[in-house]
Formats: C-alpha cells, structure tokens, sequence
C-alpha cells in the first residue's frame, strides 16, 4: 500500500475551531471580569454557586413555590414566569418582579448577583429615606418657624451645587465635602468588609466598640445596640423587614422627585407642595412640564 501522510489539522477542522472558540470565551470572560481572583475566592465562589439551586420544570412550564407563608403572602407584581422560577418570595419585598432577569442565579457575574442586588437595595433604600427627610424637613421647618429661616434652606441651595447658593458652615463647602468623602470612604470599607465576611467586625480593634459593631452574621441587618437601638421586630422581624423595603423603595422614587421638581420648577419639595395644595390645578406634574425653568 502507498504511504498514507500523518493527517494535519486544517485552519477549518473541528477541533481548532473548538480550541478558537475556547480561546475567545477566555479572552471574553477576562475582559469582562477583569483579572483573575486567587484561587481561595475562585473556590469560594464555586462552592456558593454549586449550593444554589433552581426549580426549572421541563417542557417549559415553572415550578411555582408556595409564597403564602412569606410576608407579602401570594401577591405578585408583574411576574413572570422566568422570575417565578428563581423567585420563590424569601426575600423582603420579593413580589416577583424582574423583568430584566438581574437577579437570576443563571446570568450572574461580577455584582449582577441574587445575594448583592438584594444587599445593595436594601442600602439604597436607608440612604434614601434619610435622603427624604433630609432634603424636606429643614426647608418645611424653616417655612413654619420652627427653625430659623437661615437654616431652613432647600437642599440643593446649601452647597451641594455649588453655583445654586452656599451656606456659612465652620469651613467653605469644599473642605466640608473633602472631609465628608474620607469619613465616608472609611465607613464604607467597614461595610463592604462585613458584606464579604461576615462578623469580620468583630476580629479588629476598633476602639472598644468590636462587640457592639460585629454585626449579626447578616451583613444588610446588623442590629446591635447602634443599628437597632429600639429593637424593633423583635415580635416579627420579617413584617418589619417588609416594611423597610416598601418604605425604602418609595423613599427612592421621592428623591428622583425631588431631583426632577429642582430642575423644573427651581423650587424645593416643602414649596412644591404647598403650591399644589393651594391651587392643585394650576401646579402639578404636567403643567410643570410646560413651562420649565428649573434652578439648574
């Protein structure tokens, strides 16, 4: 028989299509992500992914999980199917709406996880609710005399934009700020520390205080003497959880509000509220947009 020559691979055989394919989901993957974590948080994080699991059917049809016994009972908002699926009503304030799909465990990657989009909520909502009352009260309380008029300014006229009016503190705004960011800064390492290990708080001096910062073992509910200093929930912790995040969801929607009303109107939200009490037909959401002349 002649001699068969050893067979090569082509640009075009299977296999190195295979190897490229390979290569462009790695090279994809890192670029995405960034650089590779050591092994510990690859292990770590494979551990976690193999502990969750979701409820799928075949043939296309969900498992529906008995949501009566959660908080918000059997109500859904929204829902769909695929956010039924992985969205079984554990989570505070969990109505079954997502339509983007964010917090399938299926297409997690980086902070677009079940576990970080529930903590970052419920942090946004806090902020957002001490945001509310911040941004109101002082104006509404300098308007009834209950502070003095000087204190009671709108809130994006004391310093926080700069160009729409300041405000006599004991340094200029600017110092103010910069100081505000490194305290900030220095809370916000706690606070990521603790989401990432949990009661991890506890291990480091922190002036005496280890005990009562160390946290619960759930980093969004610390609790303690300074985070819960009225126990609250002690009868029903869930319900009071519920209550926080509807709360905190509306908070949020107020500040986007406020942010709109000052652009529009020019006016803070105790003035905008006093003139749509006064003449509701005349000052409302869609005469405002008539005639825009915001402060900004």
């Amino acid at each position: 028989h002649p001699h068969q020559p050893t067979p090569t691979t082509s640009p075009h055989h299977p296999a190195s299509t295979t190897k490229m394919a390979a290569m462009a989901t790695t090279m994809t993957s890192t670029f995405l992500v960034g650089a590779k974590m050591p092994n510990r948080v690859n292990r770590a994080r494979s551990a976690s992914r193999a502990s969750k699991m979701v409820v799928r059917a075949g043939d296309g049809d969900i498992v529906k999980k008995d949501r009566s016994a959660t908080p918000q009972g059997d109500k859904l908002y929204f829902a769909s199917e695929q956010s039924l699926s992985y969205l079984d009503g554990t989570l505070p304030g969990d109505f079954g709406f997502d339509p983007l799909g964010l917090s399938d465990p299926e297409g997690e990657g980086g902070y677009i996880n079940p576990s970080w989009l529930a903590y970052a909520e419920i942090i946004h909502c806090r902020w957002a609710m001490l945001g509310a009352a911040g941004c109101f009260a002082p104006e509404f309380l300098g308007k009834m005399g209950v502070i003095p008029e000087s204190t009671g300014l709108v809130w994006f006229k004391n310093g926080v934009v700069p160009m729409q009016g300041t405000f006599d503190y004991w340094c200029d705004p600017f110092t103010l700020f910069f100081v505000e960011v490194v305290l900030m800064s220095f809370a916000e390492h706690r606070r990521i520390q603790d989401y990432r290990n949990p009661g991890s708080m506890k291990e480091q001096y922190f002036i005496g205080l280890e005990t009562a910062l160390g946290g619960s073992g759930d980093p969004a509910y610390p609790g303690g003497q300074f985070f819960n200093m009225f126990n609250l929930g002690s009868d029903n912790m869930d319900k009071m959880k519920l209550k926080e995040v509807k709360n905190g969801r509306l908070a949020m929607l107020a500040m986007l509000g406020f942010f709109v009303q000052a652009m529009v109107t020019g006016d803070g939200p105790a003035a905008n509220l006093s003139a749509h009490v006064s003449d509701g037909l005349a000052n409302n959401f869609l005469t405002n947009f008539g005639v825009i002349g915001g402060g900004f």
